[in-house]
């Protein structure tokens, strides 16, 4: 199976090999037409999502560019809700890209909305190792003490942050949701 897997992979490298010499031949041969690839081969051309289970390779460029890194579907999935695919696509980036501090930060994030919170805790200490206490942190941090019912850490966090970015909206909205949180006595969720 899995060497099947490795042939038809082969198979589709040389076949975007053959496409792409193929355009750039016939570019060559009609400078005045622009060279716009449709069809198969703009499909073979395409980058796509390495299957799951396959080892994704460390690419170069910036992680993020290509929407269908391993960062960009973690930040979709999580945009949809689907809280378990996004930590599966953030765990991917952040093995790929270990000092990558956005893919920590989705990955905690994803941790809290799963109820991981002593992984979250992990990933947001990395975030904070690579990139120091910024106010984005801290106020994920903030939140994720709220989703526990710890209104004394998430204040303390929301407040570092709120020095750090006096103007954040994220931070203000936060710690007026804690505010509210508190008073009424209901839990975030």
């Amino acid at each position: 199976m899995s060497r099947n897997l490795l042939i038809a992979v082969v198979g589709m490298s040389l076949a975007a090999c053959s496409v792409t010499d193929k355009a750039a031949n016939s570019s060559a041969a009609a400078p005045q037409a622009a060279a716009v690839p449709s069809g198969t081969e703009a499909l073979a051309m395409s980058s796509a999502p390495p299957p799951l289970g396959l080892p994704a390779v460390d690419e170069p460029g910036l992680l993020g560019s290509d929407p269908y890194d391993a960062l960009s579907l973690g930040k979709k999935q999580y945009r949809a809700n689907n809280f378990g695919l996004a930590e599966k696509y953030f765990r991917r980036a952040v093995e790929t890209h270990p000092r990558d501090a956005e893919a920590w930060v989705g990955l905690a994030a994803s941790y809290d909305r799963l109820r991981r919170f002593d992984l979250a805790d992990r990933a947001y200490a990395q975030a904070v190792h690579i990139v120091g206490p910024t106010a984005e942190i801290l106020n994920n941090e903030g939140f994720s003490y709220m989703l526990r019912g710890d209104y004394a850490q998430a204040r303390a966090k929301l407040v570092e942050a709120h020095v750090i970015e006096p103007g954040n909206p994220y931070v203000a909205n936060n710690l007026h949701l804690l505010n509210e949180s508190a008073h009424s006595g209901k839990a975030i969720e």
